[in-house]
């Protein structure tokens, strides 16, 4: 929970690039974080969001890991080359958008290289903002061995047939029945993608199918309300939602 230390503890932490192997065995950069022990800590993968792999990304690794989460956030753009990420992500539009696929080879490699520390208690979560949102819940249908999945406003769960692609073939609304783990959702009741009417087909389609999930909806917050950065920043409904994934994560990983 939010500012609910100890001063009297220690606390200190690592954080690094890595390489990792990802899709088809690539070798994949990720930015990596843990807590100073012997552990066990539970993993969590964060998925980048579309404004790229950016410093937002590694402040919220860091977070995690301040709570005594270790945390890996791959590079998937990395296939578009190296740098700023603004310049690299605008590349990734320009080809159509990372592949689906692409993603979760480098989420399962992520799976396998934080289950393979010694620090680890085995169980992993994912969590995504926006693009990195409905990657979080394609990651929860297709991938293999996570214990919970949190998607933060994810636009594109659910796609018309015209908005398919060869990157993006599957609406992932659609593998809705092959939901593997608990999914925790965080919306803004003021955002455009998705729209609230989108997010009732989320979760009807949830409900239809009998899933373990729960949504959190915030009115007076639009996309990216975490962005601190921006004039989308809702500081009320940030804190507050920042405080549920930490409960939901407490409950499913550790």
């Amino acid at each position: 929970m939010w500012n609910q230390l100890h001063t009297g503890d220690y606390e200190g932490m690592l954080a690094e690039t890595i390489t990792m192997r990802g899709h088809n065995n690539d070798l994949v950069r990720a930015y990596y974080s843990r807590p100073l022990g012997n552990g066990p800590y539970p993993g969590v993968i964060l998925i980048p969001h579309m404004p790229g792999w950016d410093e937002i990304n590694r402040e919220v690794a860091r977070r995690f890991t301040q709570h005594g989460y270790v945390a890996i956030c791959p590079d998937i753009f990395g296939q578009f080359g190296q740098g700023q990420p603004a310049e690299i992500a605008g590349k990734a539009r320009e080809a159509g958008g990372v592949p689906d696929d692409s993603v979760m080879g480098d989420c399962e490699g992520a799976l396998n290289y934080l289950k393979s520390q010694p620090y680890s208690n085995g169980r992993v979560g994912v969590i995504g903002m926006c693009s990195g949102g409905r990657h979080s819940f394609l990651a929860a249908c297709r991938v293999d061995g996570l214990s919970a999945a949190v998607d933060c406003w994810g636009g594109g769960v659910v796609m018309a047939k015209e908005d398919l692609s060869p990157a993006r073939p599957v609406s992932p609304i659609d593998l809705t029945s092959q939901l593997k783990v608990p999914l925790m959702g965080i919306f803004g009741n003021d955002d455009l993608n998705p729209t609230a009417e989108k997010v009732n087909q989320h979760e009807a389609e949830l409900k239809k199918h009998g899933k373990n999930y729960i949504f959190h909806r915030y009115d007076g917050a639009g996309h990216g309300f975490w962005s601190y950065d921006r004039d989308m920043y809702r500081p009320a409904a940030a804190i507050d939602s920042w405080n549920k994934v930490f409960e939901f994560f407490e409950k499913h990983l550790r």
